[in-house]
């Protein structure tokens, strides 16, 4: 075997040995690959909401087919336990959406969510209705006052109502709930709509009347 010396100009070069890696280095690198990993898991995680979201309104859809048909409580898979009350769409946005009874989290994974306690969508009262600012309700930015927003009632029948303005609120702001004055649609989602975690103080509230 040749000695160093004695190797052709540039082998050397061609294989250098790998630099020590500084400490410094090595809790960047580390953090780097923390960042990577958070960063993936919270895409995989986005992806994965929004496709749950996607494929239960297919589901929800043939069970609101059913409730138009006249079965009660129509649920969308066996074990689930909610089911849609309205269909709510916004023609000049294309936004289409079934709304489950409950607006609890279970609920709100699926689909826009009706607050119990609250008139029922396309009836007499303030009709409430939440849902997730990144999946379902996210429309709500790009509504417009005076965009008509159609309600589809259980018996088939259609209520169309008008956007007013909207307004950010404290979530303790419970007056939102309360049923005296005009009937009315309360549609409801977390603000900022661009914020990294979901569930802050503020609320996005958007009221619609009869049109």
């Amino acid at each position: 075997m040749k000695a160093a010396d004695e190797l052709p100009v540039g082998v050397e070069c061609a294989w250098p040995l790998p630099a020590k890696a500084s400490r410094a280095d090595r809790i960047w690198l580390a953090a780097a690959a923390l960042v990577l990993v958070v960063g993936a898991w919270q895409a995989s995680r986005g992806l994965w909401i929004q496709a749950k979201a996607t494929v239960a309104q297919v589901l929800i859809a043939h069970a609101w087919s059913r409730t138009l048909a006249g079965k009660a409580d129509a649920r969308p898979w066996p074990w689930a336990d909610t089911w849609p009350v309205a269909r709510l769409t916004v023609p000049r946005l294309g936004a289409e959406y079934y709304v489950l009874e409950g607006a609890d989290g279970s609920a709100m994974a699926f689909g826009p969510g009706h607050a119990r306690g609250t008139a029922f969508p396309g009836s007499a009262g303030n009709s409430v209705i939440g849902g997730h600012r990144d999946t379902h309700l996210a429309f709500l930015r790009e509504l417009r006052p005076g965009d008509e927003i159609v309600v589809e009632r259980p018996d088939g029948a259609r209520v169309s109502y008008r956007a007013g303005r909207a307004e950010v609120m404290d979530r303790r702001a419970v007056w939102v709930m309360e049923q005296a004055g005009p009937t009315r649609l309360t549609l409801v989602t977390c603000y900022p709509f661009d914020a990294l975690r979901a569930g802050g103080p503020l609320r996005y509230v958007l009221v619609a009347f009869l049109g």
